[in-house]
């Protein structure tokens, strides 16, 4: 089982497959690498895949200080990772928060980065309300924990808004899978994280300087990053291409895996 010790941070990652360029894949909150599974099933018979747990997530550490969280510290622990690892150039993606951190390593390390990936996420910050709402969450988690004292705390709130409104009667084996996922992090990793979302930088503005190709997805159902507002600020990426995930909510690669799959090996295959 691989760790390696950067920036102050232990990090777990998956390291599989052969090919240069390898493609690094950044989860979402509050999950780990293990949502990566179908996709490293798939891209890992042609291609390395990299898919670390970021820290507060998986097995990796999670700090109880929550200002050891931000998206720069989770961008330069992924960048000291590949540096760990040999990688000088990539393809990265990231999908909902690990587009977050996605955009912040274009930031810092772009030169690390042959192509991008972006899987719904945003761009900008969140609203006020947004805000106040992860302030609520995370002093639920200080006060409760994540599941809560009756099965029904926060865990279940977010479960809710991450799968399309189909999946809980028509899905039952892919909430459970999700559940388990959300289950096994550490209120710290939450809490943190949460912190790390609240502060982190707009990068609305750096969209038009993107400047390597760029692949954007977005589930239809996705109500969290909506397929309008991420087609809004996709349309910032010069030369970006859009693809709407039919059937699929806010995990989209779990929820229609092969259409996702598909729609990113042909967009490595044109690099």
């Amino acid at each position: 089982m691989p760790f390696v010790e950067v920036e102050g941070a232990r990090l777990h990652y998956v390291d599989v497959g052969t090919g240069d360029p390898p493609v690094v894949l950044l989860h979402a909150f509050p999950l780990q690498s293990d949502m990566w599974g179908p996709q490293v099933a798939c891209l890992a018979a042609g291609r390395r895949v990299i898919a670390p747990d970021l820290k507060g997530f998986g097995k990796s550490s999670a700090p109880d200080d929550v200002d050891a969280y931000s998206m720069t510290a989770y961008a330069d622990e992924v960048a000291g990772l590949l540096r760990h690892l040999g990688v000088e150039r990539m393809v990265l993606g990231g999908l909902s928060m690990g587009g977050y951190v996605a955009l912040s390593f274009m930031a810092a390390h772009a030169d690390m980065v042959e192509a991008l990936v972006l899987a719904d996420t945003r761009a900008g910050r969140d609203a006020p309300e947004v805000l106040q709402r992860r302030t609520d969450q995370q002093e639920q988690v200080r006060r409760d924990g994540i599941s809560g004292p009756d099965g029904s705390g926060l865990l279940e709130t977010l479960l809710a808004g991450l799968l399309s409104p189909a999946a809980p009667e028509s899905r039952p084996q892919l909430v459970g899978q999700v559940r388990r996922m959300m289950s096994s992090n550490p209120p710290a990793g939450y809490i943190g994280a949460l912190e790390a979302m609240k502060n982190r930088p707009d990068s609305t503005e750096r969209l038009a300087s993107i400047a390597v190709p760029t692949l954007v997805l977005v589930g239809e159902h996705d109500a969290a990053a909506p397929p309008e507002v991420v087609g809004a600020w996709q349309e910032q990426i010069p030369g970006s291409q859009l693809f709407v995930v039919p059937g699929a909510g806010h995990l989209s690669n779990l929820e229609a895996p092969d259409l996702f799959n598909g729609a990113v090996a042909d967009f490595l295959d044109r690099l």
